[in-house]
């Protein structure tokens, strides 16, 4: 799975030539639904074509933009890979998408921009976050949401204390074994390391290098990342891991054990276990201070007053509705909103552009289900002046 930066974030938001697809879908990882995504996004396509028809597009430009999916629908390889939902962005300049640990509805828009709108809870205040499992045998990093999760591709880092150090003075070399069950037991005995002539100080400093190899590796994946990490592993690796560490969100606590005998669920659901309060606790807040200050000027739900107000960098906390489009046009010139019944050509979905410019402006963002935004309503803002 590859990781959605905050650098890709910025490029999506930034501007694009001529009109920009984005299509959102859910995926299957297994089982027999996996042969009815190909066709899921072959629908999508059709219907992207006829936004872009309809947009003004001539027939062979629609199909030209839309090439590189289409050539996507054949490729076995492709399906075989798949997270809980698919983004795609396409424009005559970028073609991108995303396997995530995300479960989308089917939405396709095309506008003069991206729509980022879905891809907010991965990026924003409700709780995205990393586990990084570490035993001898193998490196796993997960990519977690409140409700989701996914295995990312850790790329440059080791995948096994062996191939960290595998260049090391053989006379030098430890093996390092993790905790693992007593034989007709139910507990599990600490790690164990061994080598030759070595005794706990050498044992200690070479995982404290092997941790150092996956310190390097990691920073280059999660460079200007903000999202806490939470580390997996026997007790006695937590310590060790921590002074290699230069990551600077690792958070405290950590999941004790042998992660080889947890899947990937059961490292999500433990993890979540104890972020949740972490992650609540800033959004409760923000509801809140929202409260407070509703029946002032300070804040608001109205979507014309408060989309003009993130284009001018006014926001600092918005609330914004999943699953919920406000279609219509800001003129910036006027500033003014003029609302659409649904999507039209030139329009775009108000509440997704209130979300971009509130983020390009350093404001927090909330992209939560439509219940838990203040004052049932589709967006709710709290102003800086």
């Amino acid at each position: 799975m590859k990781i959605l930066t905050g650098d890709d974030l910025r490029a999506l938001m930034s501007k694009h030539t001529g009109l920009c697809v984005s299509i959102f879908m859910p995926t299957h990882r297994a089982g027999a639904e996996t042969q009815q995504d190909p066709i899921r996004l072959k629908n999508l396509l059709g219907k992207a074509e006829e936004c872009l028809l309809a947009s003004g597009l001539r027939t062979p430009e629609a199909q030209e933009l839309l090439k590189p999916a289409q050539k996507l629908l054949w490729n076995g390889l492709f399906w075989q890979h798949q997270s809980d939902g698919l983004a795609m962005f396409l424009s005559p300049e970028e073609f991108s998408y995303y396997c995530l640990p995300f479960d989308f509805e089917e939405l396709v828009v095309v506008a003069k921009r991206f729509h980022i709108k879905p891809l907010l809870p991965l990026l924003s205040g409700d709780g995205r976050f990393y586990v990084l499992a570490l035993s001898q045998n193998q490196v796993r990093l997960l990519q977690g949401t409140r409700y989701s999760v996914g295995e990312v591709d850790v790329g440059r880092i080791p995948a096994s204390f062996a191939e960290a150090l595998r260049y090391d003075d053989p006379e030098r070399r430890l093996q390092f074994h993790t905790s693992t069950r007593t034989p007709g037991g139910k507990g599990e005995r600490p790690a164990i390391f061994h080598g030759h002539g070595v005794g706990t100080n050498d044992a200690k400093a070479n995982i404290l290098r092997y941790f150092h190899k996956v310190d390097e590796g990691l920073q280059q994946l999660l460079r200007d990342e903000q999202a806490p990490l939470m580390l997996a592993g026997v007790d006695y690796l937590f310590s060790i891991y921590r002074e290699a560490n230069t990551y600077p969100y690792l958070v405290d606590e950590g999941i004790a054990g042998n992660p080889e005998e947890l899947s990937v669920k059961e490292l999500h659901q433990q993890a979540w276990d104890i972020l949740q309060s972490r992650f609540l606790k800033a959004q409760k807040e923000a509801a809140v201070q929202y409260s407070q200050l509703a029946d002032t000027k300070q804040a608001s739900r109205d979507i014309e007053t408060v989309v003009p107000a993130a284009y001018h960098g006014r926001i600092e906390i918005l609330f914004v509705a999943l699953g919920v489009q406000r279609w219509g046009i800001f003129d910036p010139e006027r500033n003014k909103v003029q609302l659409h019944r649904e999507a039209e050509p030139g329009g775009e979905d108000l509440l997704d552009f209130a979300a971009v410019q509130t983020l390009l402006n350093g404001g927090t963002v909330y992209a939560v289900e439509p219940e838990k935004v203040p004052d049932e309503a589709p967006l709710a803002a709290v102003f800086r002046y």
